[in-house]
C-alpha cells in the first residue's frame, strides 16, 4: 500500500473538500478517484 500526504492551501479549502467528501459518502481516496474520473471525461484524448 502507498500512503500519500495532501497539503491544502488553507483551512477553507480543506473544509470545502471535507464537506464534499462527507456529502457524497466518500473516503479521501474515493474523492480523489472521482476527481480523476471527471478530469478524464473532460479531457479529450
Amino acid at each position: 500500500m502507498v500512503a500519500i500526504r495532501i497539503e491544502f492551501d488553507d483551512d477553507e479549502q480543506y473544509e470545502r473538500l471535507k464537506k464534499l467528501k462527507k456529502h457524497r459518502g466518500l473516503t479521501w481516496k474515493g474523492l480523489l478517484l472521482e476527481g480523476e474520473k471527471k478530469v478524464r471525461e473532460d479531457t479529450p484524448e
